[in-house]
């Protein structure tokens, strides 16, 4: 998280709605801790400006004309180390779950409140992933669960039926907090298995976890 004395975290936006690109703009740029780095209106800039600019943060547009918001994302994490946040509103589809797939650190309502923007931006920049509740639920009601026969993620992993619930309540997009207090566990604790459950499954944050929980049918099992 940006402070006194640190660098500002720089971000960049890529979405073919000129009206957001200005709000955003002057979000950025009017707030502290913070520079606006640049902007695109299709993907293909995006993919060549981020390469160049080397952003924290690129929020980028899942659907955009010509070169969308995937491919961009796939060509900035494949040669930048700057964090991918995908800009969506409630209409989700299939592209989304490969975005994931590819590290993008999670989504964001284009109606979302500037200190949710701002939030996001700092939560990932910080290295975590960011899922809006909403964005969550419904990513993950478009995956079927696996079939009883089909092996899935934790096939070859002993998980308790407490690192089990914690697993879900992530998939859910239940903060570290709402968990705690709905399996009456210490916030420490909660950090605790997570960081237990990731190392197990060689996932590296929230988002990548939640993928793996619903292909692998568990949300679809009794909790």
């Amino acid at each position: 998280m940006s402070g006194p004395g640190s660098d500002p975290v720089s971000v960049f936006l890529a979405d073919d709605d000129a009206g957001l690109r200005g709000a955003y703009r002057k979000l950025f740029e009017r707030t502290p801790g913070f520079r606006f780095a640049g902007e695109a209106a299709d993907g293909e800039a995006a993919a060549r400006l981020v390469a160049a600019l080397r952003p924290s943060v690129a929020l980028l547009d899942v659907q955009m004309p010509g070169t969308g918001g995937l491919e961009a994302a796939r060509r900035i994490l494949a040669e930048t180390r700057t964090r991918v946040v995908m800009l969506t509103t409630f209409d989700l589809d299939e592209y989304v779950h490969e975005a994931l797939t590819l590290g993008a650190s999670g989504f964001l309502l284009k109606n979302a409140a500037p200190a949710e923007v701002l939030h996001a931006v700092r939560t990932v920049h910080a290295g975590n992933a960011m899922l809006a509740p909403e964005v969550t639920v419904r990513l993950l009601d478009r995956f079927r669960p696996r079939r009883p026969d089909e092996r899935h993620a934790f096939t070859r992993q002993v998980l308790s039926q407490r690192e089990l619930q914690v697993i879900r309540l992530v998939a859910r997009g239940l903060s570290n907090r709402r968990i705690a207090d709905e399996l009456c566990l210490s916030l420490e604790t909660v950090r605790t298995y997570l960081r237990r459950i990731f190392a197990k499954l060689d996932v590296s944050d929230r988002t990548q976890l939640a993928v793996l929980a619903h292909e692998a049918g568990l949300l679809h099992e009794p909790r």
